[in-house]
């Protein structure tokens, strides 16, 4: 967890800006939205097949009742991931903020400050 961007020593702020930058680089929440996302349309398309083995079937359809579990399974997948996805994006926008706050701090959005005079 980065420090808090109340320091003044500009190495000291440049070290925190830099672990932020490597802390955001690997953006977690997209790989627990993609999961999400992934297994709720797998799940949605064995929900549709489970469902057609039970219309058309005269007798109990089992392969339809592994279906349907599978199905029910990966919808409570998909939604842990998403709740996983949603908290790891709030730590991510929070630790954005922090960078675009020690950004400002250090005049790294001004580029003609950086130009030798």
């Amino acid at each position: 967890m980065p420090r808090p961007v109340n320091a003044d020593n500009p190495d000291e702020l440049r070290s925190q800006l830099e672990q932020l930058q490597g802390s955001l680089a690997a953006r977690q929440s997209i790989l627990h939205f993609a999961h999400a996302g992934v297994a709720t349309l797998v799940a949605f398309i064995l929900g549709g097949a489970a469902a057609k083995l039970f219309w058309d079937s005269l007798r109990t359809p089992v392969l339809g009742f592994v279906a349907a579990a599978v199905a029910l399974g990966l919808v409570v997948y998909g939604l842990t991931h998403y709740l996983k996805g949603r908290r790891e994006l709030a730590g991510e926008l929070k630790r954005y903020g922090d960078l675009l706050e020690l950004r400002r701090r250090l005049r790294l959005d001004n580029p003609s400050l950086l130009l030798p005079r």
